[in-house]
């Protein structure tokens, strides 16, 4: 009997705990708008604004209509409306961005937001979409695709390496938000072969099972652009 009361304290006390660790989530004050002073109180790693001095001007960002230049090698450009933009996107735990792609193969190359789920909707052209599963039980990486059309809705899940592709004639367009203030972005090719400093050709010929010229060339073309 006694050592049936010790069970039932002890899920009580584990399931008092779980709860406990599991509430406030989110923040406690209404908002609290970024700033760069050192001086303030340091809420996820940002020190607020003087709530007294906050303006409209902390949580807006312009221009989101307008098309950008996608002249670049990928052929794709993304404008990021995260807590660097938006100051009062602080705690908040979301962000934006608009995605432009070229016509005839634009692309947003396989990347990884760290900290954040993305939510995409095709506003604009023919996007072929997808990610890639982490280890199945077998060892395998599924590929998840789709291709999207205007009105479209695709969710990439939080870490996984994805990418879209605009496999139609014309310019497309397409919006995304975050589950994060700053998601942060891993672009696979540009963070394996344009590291700094580079990563040891050694490592990166055993990995990607290519000759060493192969990994000399792609190192020297993407640490190039990384440090334009």
């Amino acid at each position: 009997m006694e050592g049936l009361k010790f069970v039932l304290v002890f899920v009580v006390l584990a399931l008092a705990s779980s709860f406990a660790s599991a509430s406030d989530p989110g923040p406690l004050q209404d908002f609290c708008v970024a700033i760069k002073e050192t001086d303030g109180v340091f809420v996820n790693g940002k020190f607020c604004k003087d709530p007294e001095q906050v303006t409209a001007k902390d949580f807006f960002f312009p221009g989101l209509n307008v098309p950008r230049d996608t002249s670049s090698a990928v052929g794709s450009n993304v404008t990021a409306v995260n807590v660097a933009q938006i100051p009062g996107l602080n705690t908040l735990g979301i962000s934006f961005a608009r995605i432009d792609f070229a016509p005839h193969g634009g692309l947003n190359p396989p990347h990884t937001h760290p900290r954040a789920t993305e939510i995409l909707v095709v506003v604009e052209g023919t996007l072929y979409v997808g990610f890639v599963t982490s280890n199945l039980a077998n060892g395998d990486n599924r590929l998840i695709t789709k291709v999207l059309n205007p009105g479209d809705v695709f969710v990439f899940p939080v870490g996984l390496i994805h990418f879209q592709l605009n496999v139609g004639k014309t310019n497309a367009v397409a919006f995304a938000s975050l589950s994060s203030q700053n998601p942060g972005v891993i672009t696979i090719a540009k963070a394996v072969f344009g590291a700094d400093p580079p990563i040891n050709p050694n490592v990166l010929t055993k990995a990607f099972q290519v000759d060493k010229k192969v990994v000399d060339y792609l190192q020297k073309q993407l640490w190039t652009d990384n440090n334009n």
